[in-house]
């Protein structure tokens, strides 16, 4: 995507969020499931890389997305509705930690020893990529990986990540070097781990 077409999506998709919060403070309540459409699967991906569980990942967007409808009025436009919305789901993510004491999972990544064509067998290599990642993020600290998951995967700048997780830029900056720094080690130990089982 070129940088004028992330600008178009990223105007476009900020006045649409405008236009829907008037229409559900206005009353019209069906015109929510546009934001749950449209902010659910990255709700779920932030808030799984801090509970780790896919199931507890569930119930936070579920809570996070009945927390915003509520607090929709206090929306006051200061940031991106995406920046507001995905603070709250950080928050009931790390309270969730909190009150529950979660213990991270530890899982193995599965092999794949058939002979494919070389298509099936690209798409076999990127889905274990995809999940060596994904498996990664799980081991990562919560803060490590959230953050990571926010400036990458959802190309969110250092300010929105700051403001949606209520750190300074410089502890915004920290964290990002640390996880990128511990991603690489723990990539590495995973790929040797694959290896080792290959």
């Amino acid at each position: 995507m070129s940088q004028i077409d992330w600008i178009k999506n990223t105007i476009f998709s900020h006045s649409m969020d405008e236009i829907y919060i008037r229409k559900v403070l206005s009353g019209d309540v069906e015109s929510y499931r546009y934001f749950i459409k449209t902010y659910q699967d990255m709700a779920f991906s932030v808030a799984l890389s801090i509970v780790k569980q896919e199931h507890l990942a569930e119930d936070v967007v579920q809570d996070a997305f009945i927390k915003c409808y509520q607090s929709l009025s206090s929306f006051k436009g200061k940031s991106k509705f995406s920046t507001w919305f995905y603070r709250i789901v950080v928050h009931i993510a790390f309270n969730s930690i909190r009150y529950k004491k979660l213990t991270l999972i530890d899982f193995d990544l599965t092999d794949h020893d058939q002979a494919y064509d070389e298509s099936i067998l690209d798409e076999i290599i990127d889905n274990e990529r995809r999940e060596m990642i994904n498996d990664a993020l799980a081991i990562l600290s919560p803060k490590e990986s959230v953050a990571l998951r926010l400036f990458y995967l959802e190309e969110q700048s250092m300010e929105e990540i700051q403001e949606i997780m209520g750190w300074t830029l410089a502890n915004t900056k920290v964290i990002l070097h640390r996880a990128r720094k511990n991603m690489q080690q723990v990539l590495s130990q995973l790929i040797k781990k694959s290896e080792y089982h290959g």
